[in-house]
């Protein structure tokens, strides 16, 4: 059974994280596929083959010699997103396709292969394992639905493995499993760690909940010395039983696939408040619960002009937010802080350390 692969799939590393294993050299073969371009998808980080093009030749490889569970791995990868599994004849052979289907486009400009693995391929790799994970637990297509969240996650494992925050020693897992996963995920397993004296420890079973890195922002003007806060109900104190599930916190939401957590901050910024920020102060990178919570978080303050009326009703209306931002000045806001009336971590760390560098970003 032979495939020609003419996108992402040819970045080997990748490959290797759909199949299981790493192909032997003689089991791809440079091909050429003519009356064939492949472009990015206008807007996208994938690309995209169109076929009838008189003048046009598309270059890939061809991969042979796939057995049933190669094949099997394959579609999985492939088949929550409508492709249809198509005959093509290349300059090296008979082979089979993927060919996108009439909802993936419009074609923008000319794929290319090494622009795509500097800037996707990482993460695309990342991603790829989850996908894997699910295999003969979830069908394709409700795998393809989650991508978008997994995509999120596999962002947060690369940013965490870029910087370190702490200690390192021996992590030994004895068994990993997916117990749930969708817009978040749930991780048992079973693993030992390093003691400080040397040894291991035994076995021990937790289990972790797996978030997204967010950017979180306490909008400031330094000028008329008041901040804004944003309120919605929340599902932690919902949960929780909280009555007040109505929370006063700063602007935040999880850091995108390409972007930077400076960037999520300043889109977040202006999608629940509308705001534009001139600059953004670095409060803290730090984790919100590590006993048992991969969520990590990017929180700053954001100088911005505030003037009466910056408050109202904003969100996105396709992601169900309904958020309310409030005006506060300066000493009423610390007030509520040293009341206890604000109940959200990150908004009280932003508080303090806003109390901290008030006189530097006023003379400022």
């Amino acid at each position: 059974m032979t495939l020609f692969l003419y996108g992402t799939l040819r970045h080997l590393d990748l490959l290797e994280v759909v199949l299981g294993r790493r192909p032997a050299a003689d089991e791809l073969t440079p091909a050429v596929l003519d009356h064939a371009a492949v472009t990015w998808v206008a807007g996208e980080s994938y690309p995209m083959i169109r076929l009838g093009l008189p003048d046009a030749q598309a270059t890939g490889l061809l991969l042979s010699g796939l057995s049933a569970e190669d094949r099997a791995r394959l579609d999985f990868y492939e088949g929550g997103f409508g492709y249809d599994v198509v005959d093509v004849t290349t300059s090296a052979g008979d082979a089979q396709m993927y060919l996108p289907g009439p909802q993936v486009g419009p074609p923008g400009a000319p794929f290319d292969l090494d622009t795509w693995v500097a800037d996707w391929g990482g993460l695309s790799v990342e991603a790829a394992c989850e996908v894997m994970r699910h295999m003969g637990v979830r069908p394709a297509t409700e795998v393809a639905r989650m991508f978008p969240a997994i995509r999120k996650r596999a962002g947060s494992r690369l940013r965490a493995g870029q910087k370190p925050t702490g200690g390192t020693g021996r992590i030994e897992f004895d068994s990993r499993h997916l117990a749930y996963a969708d817009f978040y995920a749930l991780e048992d397993f079973t693993l030992r760690t390093e003691t400080f004296d040397g040894d291991m420890t035994p076995p021990l079973r937790r289990a972790v909940f797996h978030g997204m890195d967010a950017a979180l922002v306490l909008p400031y003007d330094p000028v008329r010395d008041r901040v804004l806060l944003v309120e919605q109900a929340r599902l932690g104190p919902i949960a929780r039983g909280d009555a007040g599930a109505w929370q006063l916190e700063p602007i935040a939401g999880h850091v995108d696939p390409g972007e930077t957590p400076e960037e999520a901050a300043r889109r977040e910024a202006q999608e629940e408040a509308r705001l534009d920020l001139q600059s953004l102060e670095l409060v803290a990178e730090a984790y919100a619960s590590p006993g048992g919570s991969t969520d990590f978080f990017y929180i700053y303050v954001g100088i911005a002009d505030l003037p009466d009326g910056s408050d109202g009703v904003a969100g996105l209306e396709s992601e169900g937010e309904n958020i309310r931002s409030h005006l506060l000045d300066f000493d009423d806001f610390m007030a509520r802080l040293d009341a206890q009336q604000l109940s959200v971590a990150p908004l009280v760390l932003a508080g303090y350390w806003l109390a901290r560098h008030r006189d530097r970003l006023r003379s400022a």
